[in-house]
């Protein structure tokens, strides 16, 4: 049933004060005097008069109103029996039926917005990606290069007493004889003897670091990606050091 514009702020009262007394009168007339009463508005509404055009949405509040007050008429007439009861039920179920019959009939011809589909909403937000675009990250493998004392490893590293000495006398204290470097030559990383972990070496800025627990996972753009494990996913080195990754490391 679709619902009459609403009544201005103004005439709220008095049009609420109208409806209640139309109610209160069709409850004090005779049910056979109030039907008619009733019958005129919904014949006025089935065959339409172009005089009457404009009073069709008070002649329908008059119906909503008014048949309560009828029915209540009609259950004083019948008595306070039992059999009166189910009577008056009967005739409340049947006079509200013939009233939403009557209201969706002048309804009929207006238009109707579709209320929208649950089930295109879901198939929506199923559809849907959830979080940030995927970005594929190739990283490149290690390549470990083993180390002798004679000073033939990458960097000019050589190996001696679990201790590793780059070309520019920078020494790596209680590293395996192996080594491998990034593409661009600006890292090197060395494993931990006897433990895991991992010796990290920024040739470019001057610096090492021990990352204990973790190993050398490959290279990407340039830099260090670490691991824990074969189960752990892989991260880059400025996740593992806790930095922001655009910051540089």
């Amino acid at each position: 049933m679709v619902r009459l514009s609403p009544t201005p702020p103004g005439r709220r009262w008095p049009a609420l004060g109208l409806a209640a007394g139309w109610t209160l009168l069709l409850v004090l007339l005779p049910w056979w005097l109030g039907l008619p009463l009733l019958l005129a508005p919904a014949a006025a509404l089935l065959i339409p008069v172009g005089r009457l055009a404009g009073y069709a949405p008070a002649m329908r509040r008059g119906l909503r109103w008014g048949l309560p007050g009828w029915l209540v008429a009609v259950r004083l007439a019948l008595g306070a029996g039992p059999r009166a009861w189910v009577a008056a039920l009967l005739l409340a179920l049947a006079a509200f039926s013939l009233l939403m019959l009557l209201e969706n009939w002048l309804d009929r011809g207006r238009r109707r917005t579709p209320s929208p589909s649950p089930a295109a909403e879901w198939r929506e937000l199923a559809m849907a990606p959830v979080g940030p675009p995927a970005v594929i990250i190739e990283v490149q493998p290690p390549a470990w290069r083993e180390v002798s004392g004679d000073g033939g490893g990458p960097q000019g590293a050589r190996h001696a007493g679990r201790t590793l000495t780059l070309a520019d006398g920078v020494r790596l204290e209680g590293v395996e004889p192996r080594c491998a470097t990034s593409p661009d030559g600006r890292w090197l990383a060395a494993p931990l003897a006897g433990r895991p972990g991992l010796a990290l070496r920024d040739c470019r800025h001057g610096r090492t670091r021990r990352l204990r627990g973790w190993q050398l996972y490959g290279w990407q753009g340039g830099q260090p990606w670490l691991s824990r494990g074969d189960n752990q996913p892989p991260q880059a080195l400025a996740h593992v050091l806790g930095q922001d990754p655009a910051d540089g490391v």
